[in-house]
C-alpha cells in the first residue's frame, strides 16, 4: 500500500509532507463507479486490516481513557469491520472509515476526502446530490439543542435557542423543552445511532456536539440519518407533547436568539482581539477575559491586554477567565505566566516511537531547522529547544528500539529537555485571583490551560470539566486500495501522550473542576449568569 504522510506541529505552526512507504502497481481510476464500487471484498477487508495494524502499532492509546470509557480499542475497531467489507459505494465505505476512525474515542483524529479518492456526494461539508447547495456550511434548522447534564446517568437533550422562523415560533417553543424524538426515531435512538460517527474523548462531550450537530445537515452522518425536513418531538416542562417540521436553510440566513449564551451582567466591555474579549467589573476590582482560543494572534493579543493592565492599574485585579466558549491551539503556558503571580509547573509530553513516529521526528527535525531560520516567534527559544531533543533522546530512543521518548516539558516550547517544567511569573503579571469557568465545549490545548490551573492550584474552576481531549502529536497518511496506487482517504493516529502537571495522562482525563455546575433544561436561561455569580463569590469568600 502505498503511502503518503503528513505531520501537524501545531508548535512549529507549520505542516510538512513526505512520501514514502510500501510501492504498489499503478491502478486504472475508478471512472464514474467510484472507489468502493471499483474494489472487491477482499480488498476492503485488507484495507481494514492495515489500518487496524497500523493503528495498535503506532497509537498512543490512553489506558485512563479506555477504563473510563469501558473500552477496547481493537474490539471496538474489529466489530466495524463487517461494515466497511461490504462498504460497495463512495458514501458507505466514507462513512464506514469515519466509523472505524471514531470507535478509537479520540476527538483529535478524523478522516479526510483527498483528491481522486473517496466521492461520498459531499462537497466542503455539504451534500451536493439530491439539489443541495454546495455551501462552506451545512444547513441548519432553525433550531438549537444543549444536553441536560443533571442526572449523569440519564442525560438528554432540550431546546436552548430557535431563530426567527415561523416554523418554531409560531409553536410557543421554551428554552427546556425536552427533545423526545428525531425523524421518526426516539432521541436516545438517534444518540445510539449518531454517536458512532461523532469524535470525542468523553461521553460528556460527545453529548455536547452531537446537540450542536442534530440540527444541521451535515457531512458528519450518513444522509439516511436525514429527511428534508427536520422533524422533532418536544415535551413541554408541564409533559404536553408536540411536534415540529422544520425546514433546513443556509446557516448565514438564520437571525437567533442567542438565548442562554454567555453575558455578563455588572461587566462593561473594554476592547477585543481575535483571542478574547475584555471585560471589566462596573463596581470592583475584577477583569473577566471571555477566551477564544490559544491560536496564533494569542502572544501579542496577550501582550496587550498585560499593556493595558500595566497602564491603566489594573495589574492588582482579579480574573475571571470564561473558557466555556475556548478552542485549543498552542503556548498556553505563555498566558498563564501572565495570569497568574505563583510558579507552575507545565504539560509534559512524548513521543511514541513506531514507524510512523520515526518518520514524524525526521519531518519535525525539518520544520524546527526552518523555523529556527525563519525567527518567527513559535516558542521560546524558536525551536532550538525541541530540535536538540530530536537529535540527542529522541536518536537515542529509536537507536534502543524504546516505544516511547522520555518525557520533556511540551513539545519543548517554555522549557529544554532537561528541565522540571517549574514556569515563574513573567516579569508584568496579574498578581490578584483567578477564576477559570470551563464546559465541555472545547478541549486540547483548554485542556491543558485547565490542568496547569487545576493541578498547580493556582485558581478555582467553576461549571463542568473541559471536552478531555490533548496529545502531543498527530500523524496523517493518505491511504490506498490495497494491490493498487488508488486513493482512498487520509487517516489520523495519535502518536504521543500529553502529561498533566500531576504527572497523569491528559487524554480522556480532563482537569477536575471545583464547583461543579451541570447545565439543564432547568438553570439553562440563567446559566451563565450562575457561572459567573459562582466565580465572583468564590473572590469575594478568598
Amino acid at each position: 500500500m502505498r503511502t503518503t504522510a503528513r505531520s501537524c506541529l501545531a508548535l512549529l505552526a507549520a505542516v510538512v509532507g513526505c512520501d514514502g512507504g510500501d510501492t504498489a502497481p499503478p491502478a486504472e481510476a475508478p471512472g464514474a463507479a467510484g472507489v468502493a464500487a471499483s474494489s472487491t471484498p477482499e480488498q476492503r477487508a485488507a484495507l481494514f486490516d492495515t489500518i487496524l495494524a497500523r493503528t495498535m502499532r503506532r497509537e498512543a492509546f490512553s489506558p485512563v481513557k479506555n477504563q473510563r470509557l469501558g473500552l477496547d480499542v481493537e474490539a471496538a475497531m474489529r466489530a466495524v469491520r463487517p461494515e466497511l467489507v461490504a462498504a460497495d459505494d463512495d458514501p458507505s465505505l466514507y462513512h464506514a472509515l469515519v466509523k472505524l476512525s471514531a470507535a478509537r474515542r479520540d476527538r483529535h483524529l478524523s478522516v479526510q476526502l483527498v483528491e481522486g479518492g473517496l466521492d461520498p456526494g459531499f462537497k466542503d461539508g455539504l451534500r451536493v446530490a439530491g439539489g443541495l447547495p454546495a455551501t462552506p456550511d451545512p444547513l441548519h434548522a432553525p433550531v438549537r439543542f444543549a444536553p441536560d447534564y443533571g442526572n449523569p446517568n440519564e442525560p438528554f437533550f432540550f431546546l436552548v435557542d430557535w431563530a426567527e422562523d415561523a416554523s418554531v415560533t409560531d409553536a410557543g417553543v421554551a428554552v427546556g423543552d425536552r427533545l423526545i424524538g428525531v425523524n421518526g426515531r426516539s432521541a436516545e435512538a438517534w444518540y445510539q445511532a449518531a454517536a458512532p460517527y461523532m469524535r470525542h474523548s468523553t461521553d460528556e462531550g460527545s453529548r455536547w456536539k452531537l446537540a450542536q450537530l442534530l440540527p444541521q445537515r451535515s457531512a458528519v452522518l450518513p444522509m439516511t440519518m436525514y429527511e428534508e425536513t427536520l422533524v422533532v418531538e418536544l415535551e413541554r416542562t408541564g409533559g404536553e407533547r408536540y411536534m415540529l417540521d422544520l425546514p433546513y436553510r443556509p446557516a448565514a440566513d438564520l437571525v437567533w436568539g442567542d438565548r442562554g449564551e454567555p453575558r455578563y451582567r455588572g461587566f462593561t466591555e473594554v476592547f477585543q482581539t481575535p483571542t478574547y474579549t475584555l471585560f471589566q467589573s462596573d463596581d470592583r476590582p475584577v477583569l473577566l477575559l471571555s477566551w477564544v482560543g490559544f491560536r496564533e494572534h494569542m502572544v501579542e493579543d496577550v501582550d496587550r491586554l498585560m499593556a493595558w493592565a500595566a497602564e491603566e492599574g489594573r495589574l492588582d485585579h482579579d480574573v475571571i477567565f470564561d473558557a466555556t466558549r475556548s478552542g485549543g491551539g498552542s503556548r498556553g503556558a505563555y498566558a498563564v505566566r501572565r495570569l497568574s503571580p505563583h510558579p507552575f509547573k507545565t504539560t509534559f509530553g512524548n513521543l511514541r516511537l513506531s514507524d510512523a513516529g520515526v518518520a514524524f521526528v525526521e519531518q519535525a527535525k525539518e520544520a524546527a531547522g526552518r523555523l529556527l531560520d525563519s525567527g518567527v516567534q513559535e516558542a521560546d527559544d524558536n525551536g532550538r529547544w525541541l530540535l536538540d531533543w530530536l537529535e540527542t533522546d529522541v536518536a537515542e530512543a529509536i537507536a534502543e528500539g524504546r516505544d516511547y521518548t522520555n518525557d520533556v516539558p511540551f513539545k519543548l516550547a517554555h522549557a529544554p529537555k532537561d528541565s522540571d517544567g517549574v514556569l515563574q511569573p513573567a516579569p508584568v503579571h496579574f498578581t490578584g485571583q483567578l477564576v477559570v469557568l470551563l464546559g465541555p465545549d472545547g478541549g486540547s490545548h483548554l485542556d491543558q490551560f485547565a490542568a496547569i490551573v487545576a493541578d498547580n492550584d493556582l485558581g478555582s474552576i467553576v461549571g463542568m470539566p473541559a471536552g478531555g481531549y490533548s496529545n502531543t502529536w498527530e500523524w496523517e497518511e493518505l491511504l490506498t486500495m490495497p494491490g493498487t496506487d488508488l486513493p482512498v482517504a487520509e487517516f489520523m493516529w495519535s502518536i504521543g501522550h500529553t502529561i498533566r502537571p500531576n504527572g497523569e495522562l491528559a487524554e480522556g482525563n480532563p482537569a477536575p473542576v471545583d464547583v461543579w455546575i451541570p447545565l439543564t433544561r432547568a438553570n439553562a436561561p440563567e446559566y451563565y449568569a450562575t457561572l459567573l455569580g459562582e466565580a465572583l463569590e468564590l473572590l469575594g469568600q478568598q
